[in-house]
């Protein structure tokens, strides 16, 4: 397996893939011509030809065969085109000493905090691939190209991870608020929100604080959580840093997680490695390993060794890297355990 930049020729795979992500994954409708658009910006974007603002490194997992059958992307930054919007999860006191009450009130507070980060995107694996170490290298080579070209990207790194739905897709949180203000299925705005139709959510949402006692139990309790599917997704990222800080997003009311760029520990660990060819060893470690290219990136993961300053692994890695001896690599090991 590698993780490569999206190509052209990728966009029918790409869209086999959208129609089965099912609700919550706005970055990645099931509309071709939007799709089609995004993979050209994207080459664009590998290519230095888009500021940060616009930029969408947008990558797919490729197996031995040259099948694609995942996809990950980072933004460089969000918010610098056009408004980006999350709740901001706070308290509100009410208090009488005269009467004796005291209540402490969760509200949501409509924000802009999260402007000019980088976000961390469109992550999805066919469920036919969903072993071994294909979802891990899919979302941390990610990390290791940032690390690579680190001026690319802020100083914080976020991930808006998918919340609570049913399996017919209905959101309890979309149900208890956005349905009276927006008045269409949360399907229908999620997608909408997915083909860069934005402007009805500044339109349409309410400005003031939301008292969240106002709405149903359901709702008050997914407040912050995850959709079960994603919840390996979000233990992946806690191990490399991130942490929920209180924001959710506006629909589902799923957590946004976020990191310093620069204590992420793929970022934080990783070193630039010269590449030797032999036998790592029994004793060997999984690295996360990428090429250090931009526009020809290739990243996977590996049995490698350390040897003085420079990284032994196997000929089928270095094939796949399309690297050979005495080339440099970076790499970091695939987690904080090796």
């Amino acid at each position: 397996m590698i993780v490569r930049p999206v190509r052209t020729a990728d966009l029918p795979a790409l869209i086999d893939l959208a129609r089965t992500t099912g609700a919550g994954l706005t970055t990645l409708p099931a509309n071709e011509e939007r799709l089609a658009h995004r993979v050209g910006w994207a080459e664009k974007t590998f290519k230095g030809e888009a500021e940060r603002g616009d930029s969408d490194y947008l990558f797919v997992l490729e197996n031995d065969a040259g099948e694609v059958v995942g996809i990950s992307a980072v933004a460089g930054a969000v918010g610098l085109r056009e408004p980006w919007y999350n709740y901001r999860l706070g308290l509100t006191v009410c208090a009488s000493q005269e009467l004796k009450i005291h209540r402490q009130i969760p509200t949501l507070f409509l924000a802009n905090d999260l402007t000019g980060n980088s976000e961390l995107c469109s992550l999805f694996l066919r469920a036919d691939h969903r072993t071994g170490l294909n979802g891990r290298l899919l979302s941390k080579a990610r990390l290791l190209f940032i690390a690579e070209f680190r001026e690319l990207f802020g100083d914080k790194v976020i991930a808006e991870m998918r919340g609570m739905s049913d399996e017919q897709g209905r959101s309890p949180f979309w149900e208890s608020l956005g349905r009276h203000f927006f008045k269409m299925e949360f399907s229908q705005a999620d997608y909408l929100t997915g083909v860069g139709n934005k402007a009805f959510i500044a339109e349409l949402m309410p400005k003031f604080p939301l008292y969240t006692c106002f709405l149903s139990e359901d709702a008050r309790n997914i407040i912050g959580r995850v959709h079960p599917d994603t919840e390996p997704a979000l233990a992946m990222l806690k191990g490399e840093g991130f942490s929920y800080q209180g924001y959710v997003d506006i629909f589902d009311a799923g957590p946004a997680v976020e990191a310093e760029t620069a204590k992420i520990r793929a970022v934080q660990g990783s070193q630039a490695l010269v590449l030797a060819i032999g036998t790592p060893g029994d004793d060997a470690t999984t690295f996360l390993i990428h090429n250090r290219k931009r526009e020809d990136c290739r990243i996977t993961v590996g049995a490698a060794r350390l040897a003085a300053g420079t990284l032994v692994v196997d000929p089928l890695t270095a094939k796949r890297l399309q690297v050979a001896v005495g080339d440099q690599v970076r790499a970091v090991p695939l987690s904080a355990r090796g």
